[in-house]
């Protein structure tokens, strides 16, 4: 709840309220106070009802404008933060008490893909949703962490609120940033000095983890997925002009790597790389050498990195297009399988021929209906 009298806001949160004053400026917790205390305040600052905490907007103060939230607003969160504690008290239920951090990562792995999904169809009813699930994911690890009295989630929106105002001087400062270049490496500039604090205070495990401080791939988590990874890593070094001149040099980079896997090739054992046989998983694969493994994966790796470079160059999202690829294959060939089963046949029992006879009229026919 929200109290206002000259510029004023309190913000009451479940038993502990704070002081909010222009100029405006992220909340520490040790501004907190628990709410018994405010028995003398009520002298001098009005209680408000829901009905009227939009009137915060009539506050004359600029300042004021990132802080208004309508009580409808509010009032869902903390019902949705209530429902999950519900959820992991005893005689909640019992699925959701036995989760762990561990437990929880794939979904959230899962609800992160589901929202980029709903985001690549459009299917903007889908996201509201997919974005709730995503949300989730964050009252659950909050309250989970609450019970292990490790953070909160009250933590987690101040350190929220606090990056966001400390890494946007160009808004809540004087910094000045006209391109959104410049805010991108305003932004890298102050997330390295930011690292640079928690390190030289003990920093935790995360960032003695991470290589030298002073490196500008330091940041870069080799936990995410391995095109987001290689993607941030490039990205990194263009910012200090670590890059390509031109799309060609790209190119010629990319025949440069098929060239090298080419030449791995040619140590494979005879009759050389074939696909497997059909029926079997696994049979008429031929044996290869740990060394030239090790060697042709490199090569593959190389020739990934340099793809996902031109896809940064191209200002496109790898991950984005190979899902997009991925979902357009998916598509094509089960197109082919309905084709197939119509005519009482099964895709095993289809020659090559017939089968690329086949993507070749599916293909046609997106072409077509676009």
């Amino acid at each position: 709840m929200f109290h206002v009298e000259r510029f004023v806001i309190v913000l009451v949160y479940q038993n502990s309220y704070k002081l909010i004053t222009p100029p405006l400026s992220v909340v520490s917790q040790e501004d907190s106070h628990p709410v018994a205390d405010m028995r003398r305040w009520t002298g001098t600052l009005p209680i408000l009802p829901p009905r009227f905490l939009r009137r915060i907007a009539d506050v004359p103060s600029p300042d004021l404008d990132c802080w208004r939230m309508s009580s409808g607003t509010g009032e869902r969160f903390e019902r949705a933060v209530a429902i999950m504690a519900r959820l992991r008290a005893p005689g909640g239920c019992p699925w959701d008490r036995e989760q762990t951090f561990d437990s929880i990562k794939p979904y959230t792995l899962e609800e992160t893909y589901e929202v980029l999904e709903a985001i690549d169809n459009r299917d903007w009813e889908e996201l509201s949703g997919e974005l709730g699930d995503l949300l989730l994911q964050v009252l659950f690890y909050s309250e989970m962490s609450k019970e292990q009295g490790t953070f909160t989630l009250d933590d987690v929106l101040e350190k929220l609120s606090a990056k966001l105002v400390n890494r946007h001087p160009h808004v809540f400062g004087d910094v000045q940033a006209e391109t959104a270049s410049e805010v991108v490496r305003n932004w890298e500039a102050i997330k390295a000095e930011e690292k640079k604090k928690r390190l030289a205070q003990g920093g935790g495990k995360a960032a003695q983890a991470q290589v030298s401080p002073e490196s500008v791939l330091g940041g870069v988590s080799s936990a995410m997925p391995a095109l987001l990874e290689a993607h941030k890593l490039s990205s990194r070094a263009a910012h200090v002009g670590f890059d390509w001149p031109n799309i060609e040099g790209l190119f010629e980079k990319l025949r440069e790597e098929t060239d090298e896997l080419r030449e791995q090739l040619a140590d494979f054992p005879h009759p050389g790389p074939r696909p497997l046989a059909r029926g079997v998983a696994g049979s008429g694969k031929v044996p290869v050498p740990d060394d030239l493994r090790s060697r042709m994966e490199d090569e593959v790796g190389d020739l990934f990195f340099v793809l996902v470079n031109i896809a940064r160059y191209l200002a496109l999202d790898p991950e984005s297009a190979l899902k997009k690829t991925n979902r357009k294959f998916k598509r094509r060939f089960q197109w082919v399988e309905e084709q197939l089963r119509a005519a009482g046949r099964k895709p095993e029992q289809a020659t090559l021929e017939e089968l690329e006879a086949l993507w070749q009229q599916a293909k046609e026919r997106e072409k077509s209906s676009t």
